[in-house]
């Protein structure tokens, strides 16, 4: 095989109080071109990050390409790639984690290997956590943990009626900015409501949908970003008080809203954010021959 066409989902992760371990993959995509050529690199990158993404061995995507490869012992002589991305960037959408995914299933597919444990442990190892790399590597929902140096990570199918909406804001993130944010320590009855939250969102996202107004709520990092985001936890507030489920997703500055019909109720107001119903992934990445 001398190239592969990947598709990628977008994610959101946390999902209120599951923090670093709660994630979704969400039906918005990055579709990447690898051909495998004579020698040297050429990078072409349209839609989001055009412009601003490098074009050489620091793509992100590159670089998990070539992580991926050296484990695998994938002999790349040059690469043309070909990027038409429709994640938005530092959004908490899980664009970063989704560049890696690519990099790391078009080595595999270029391999002749199916995606493993071992593939979600070396894209977890660029973020750190495995929310998001398992959620646009296997669709569906996830939860993921570690076990010492090691990252796991299962899947489950979100019930039919969880139909989400990402408001979108025109301004960016930084992760370890926002990370940044967040004490080294909560008090326990935070950590005691965070662990029935999470517990609760699971139950939700599965089996019952109309627990999610509750299930989302969280005192474990919303609360600290705020200062960062304050239009992002207005509209999350505001939505709560309108009875539809809304979390920060990911470092935000999104909001994920998964009101009933997949409507967003009239007189809240969505002023800055961009509104984007996107149902859930149920596939995750695919990889498929190029041409």
């Amino acid at each position: 095989m001398t190239g592969v066409r990947v598709r990628v989902p977008a994610s959101t992760a946390n999902l209120g109080s599951g923090f670093d371990a709660l994630g979704m993959a969400l039906g918005l995509h990055d579709e990447l071109d690898f051909e495998v050529v004579p020698g040297g690199l050429a990078i072409e990158v349209t839609g989001e990050g055009a412009g601003d993404v490098p074009t050489d061995e620091r793509h992100l995507v590159v670089r998990a390409f070539r992580a991926a490869g050296a484990r695998l012992g994938l002999d790349v002589p040059g690469l043309r790639l070909r990027c038409r991305n429709a994640i938005p960037h530092a959004r908490g959408l899980g664009s970063s984690s989704a560049a890696v995914v690519a990099g790391v299933a078009a080595a595999h597919g270029l391999a002749g290997r199916e995606l493993d444990t071992d593939a979600l442990q070396l894209a977890a190892e660029f973020d750190g956590h495995a929310d998001n790399a398992a959620a646009s590597m296997f669709g569906g929902a996830v939860i993921a943990w570690t076990e010492g140096d090691r990252y796991r990570a299962v899947r489950f199918t979100p019930h039919p009626g969880v139909s989400p909406v990402a408001l979108v804001p025109a301004e960016r993130s930084a992760t370890h900015a926002t990370r940044g944010l967040l004490p080294s320590k909560v008090p326990h009855e935070d950590a005691a409501f965070a662990a029935a939250r999470s517990a609760l969102a699971v139950h939700a996202l599965s089996h019952d949908p109309s627990l999610l107004v509750k299930a989302l709520d969280d005192r474990l990092h919303e609360p600290y970003r705020e200062p960062a985001w304050p239009a992002t936890s207005r509209l999350v507030r505001a939505l709560r008080e309108a009875g539809v489920a809304a979390a920060v997703s990911g470092a935000g500055p999104t909001v994920l809203a998964l009101p009933p019909d997949g409507e967003l109720p009239d007189g809240v107001d969505l002023g800055g954010f961009e509104a984007l119903r996107v149902p859930v992934d149920l596939g995750g990445v695919c990889v498929a021959p190029l041409g």
